[in-house]
This record gives structure tokens, C-alpha cells and sequence, in this order.
């Protein structure tokens, strides 16, 4: 039997008054792929995935995530997904042990679940040295490492992750990237929203997003050599540049 697609999008649109955030966009994302939403600053990335996450509802539009639909089964598609925000969404006075302590009692796990998945996430993402201080008080990258703790608490098939290298050093973003890969080996759908070049490479497939709507969609290397681009940024620049100025045009 043919496993189902972990998101379907069909001509979902946000608009908010006359803006439209999202306009009309199509999109399916395999189970186990590692697919990548590549955009500036404002293209609409992180009002799909909101859409997508059943914490903003379209304009219009259908979709489905993990098998739910985005209307009618927002809380489901809650329960059975892995969100991280593009803003620190963790309880700053709290531990980080704390912070997963009440975030896995709200996925509705039992005391001793959380405490051996705690344990087993603290290992692989190497939290042992600021588990146990205020969140408050951690470097960006630790911050970033222990919001993708929690997001992984509950064994999640589908995570979303928005811009989750946002402001840390190079470095970091590398070994974020080989936890993310080794997720993905795994069999977890990761869908990453970034405007890192770098980053948009490591995707198995890519879609480049502007004002709103989706301008391609497909592997980077051959969407380089579809292009004719030397690499994947001049290939952003030139897709961009076009349709703004066929926009201008119009």
C-alpha cells in the first residue's frame, strides 16, 4: 500500500484585509522527505506553515497534515506533529528540564515517559551541560537545541521547523543540520523554512516562495541546471528579479 503524503496543499491561500500573506499555493510533501520552504523576509513561509500547523486558518483553500485536515482537525494535526517557531517559544524562568517537563505533560505523556525521552534527547543533542539552568540564561544556540528537544518530545512523524538557525553561528547551524539529517534517515518528515542558501542545499527537494506564491519547486541541483545558475543563490536572485519584474510589467 502506497504511504500518503505527510502535507497536501491545493490553492491554499491567508489573506489578511487586502494583503495576501499566501496567494493560491499548491504543494506535496512525501512522508520521510526532507523539504525545504525557501524565501526572504515576508514571502508567506511562516503563514503556511501556521496554516499548516492548525494555528491560523486559510482564507482559502484545502490541505491535509499527516492525514488531517487543516479545518477540521486542527487539534490533531497538533498532537501529531513537531513545531518549532522562528521565535523562542520556551518558558524563560523555567529549566530546560522544566520546559520539557510541561510540554510533555501537555502532549499528555505520564511522568516517566517524559523522564527516559528527556534523558534519551539530552544525549543525542548533547543538553546535559544547561538542562538544569533557566532557559532565560543560554546562548542562542543552546536556546535553539532545547526548543528542538521539545519539539522531538513526543516521537512526532512530521516536524516543522521555522527558520530554526535564525541568529546562531555557523557551527551550530552545521550541527543542527546533521541532527535534522539523521532524523530524516529515520523516517521523520522535516519541513524547514529558511532563507540560508547553504541550508536550502541540504534539502532533498525546495520550493522558493515570493510575495505570496510559490515561483518553483524541486531538487537544487536540478533546479540549478534547469536554470541555467552557477548555484543556488544566483538561482533565488534571477527566479526573484524575473518575477518582479514581470510584475512591474503587468
Amino acid at each position: 500500500m502506497t504511504e500518503r503524503p505527510a502535507v497536501t496543499i491545493d490553492n491554499l491561500s491567508r489573506h489578511f484585509d487586502s494583503f495576501k500573506a499566501v496567494d493560491g499555493i499548491s504543494l506535496e510533501v512525501t512522508s520521510g522527505e526532507t523539504f525545504g520552504f525557501l524565501g526572504a523576509n515576508g514571502a508567506g513561509k511562516t503563514t503556511t506553515i501556521r496554516m499548516l500547523c492548525g494555528l491560523l486558518a486559510p482564507t482559502s483553500g484545502s490541505g491535509t497534515v499527516a492525514g488531517f485536515d487543516i479545518y477540521r482537525q486542527a487539534e490533531e494535526i497538533k498532537k501529531s506533529i513537531g513545531y518549532m517557531s522562528q521565535k523562542f517559544s520556551l518558558y524563560p524562568d523555567l529549566t530546560g528540564k522544566e520546559n520539557l517537563s510541561f510540554y510533555g505533560a501537555a502532549y499528555g505523556m505520564n511522568g516517566s515517559s517524559i523522564a527516559s525521552r528527556t534523558e534519551e534527547l539530552a544525549e543525542r543533542l548533547d543538553l546535559h551541560d544547561f538542562i538544569d539552568r533557566p532557559t532565560r540564561s543560554l546562548p542562542v544556540g543552546w536556546r535553539q537545541r532545547l526548543a528542538l528537544g521539545v519539539s522531538l518530545l513526543h516521537r512526532p512523524r512530521i516536524l516543522f521547523l521555522d527558520e530554526p538557525t535564525s541568529g546562531v553561528d555557523p557551527v551550530f547551524r552545521r550541527k543542527f543540520w546533521k541532527i535534522l539529517y539523521e532524523l530524516a534517515e529515520e523516517g521523520v518528515t522535516v519541513f524547514v523554512t529558511t532563507h540560508y542558501m547553504d541550508e536550502a542545499e541540504y534539502c532533498g527537494r525546495i520550493s522558493i516562495m515570493h510575495q505570496g506564491k510559490i515561483v518553483e519547486v524541486g531538487q537544487p541541483f536540478e533546479l540549478i541546471q534547469k536554470h541555467r545558475a552557477e548555484n543556488l543563490e544566483e538561482l533565488f536572485i534571477n527566479l526573484i528579479n524575473g518575477r518582479e519584474a514581470a510584475n512591474a510589467e503587468a
